[in-house]
């Protein structure tokens, strides 16, 4: 019998923002003039809630690092994102 993989798997801040997840998410929200701000201590999320911001977008600079640390980061866990969306077929 095949084991059934969780449909939901908790995962941390830091997970969310070294995935950059928490850098595209934010792209999107300033649309509207918000964003998600995780506050950090030596690598460790200590807050994290909704703010509202007066700036739109990231620098030229930042917008390159997260494409390419995204696009990275979707390279080495396709063969798992890819799984994801089969299960149940």
């Amino acid at each position: 019998m095949e084991t059934e993989k969780p449909q939901i798997t908790k995962k941390t801040w830091s997970d969310f923002k070294d995935t950059r997840l928490l850098w595209w998410v934010n792209r999107t929200l300033h649309l509207f003039g918000w964003c998600i701000v995780l506050e950090m201590d030596n690598g460790v999320v200590k807050d994290c809630y909704p703010a509202r911001v007066t700036f739109r977008g990231f620098t030229e600079e930042t917008e390159t690092k997260g494409y390419l640390e995204l696009t990275e980061y979707l390279k080495s866990n396709i063969n798992d994102i890819s799984n994801d969306i089969n299960v149940g077929k």
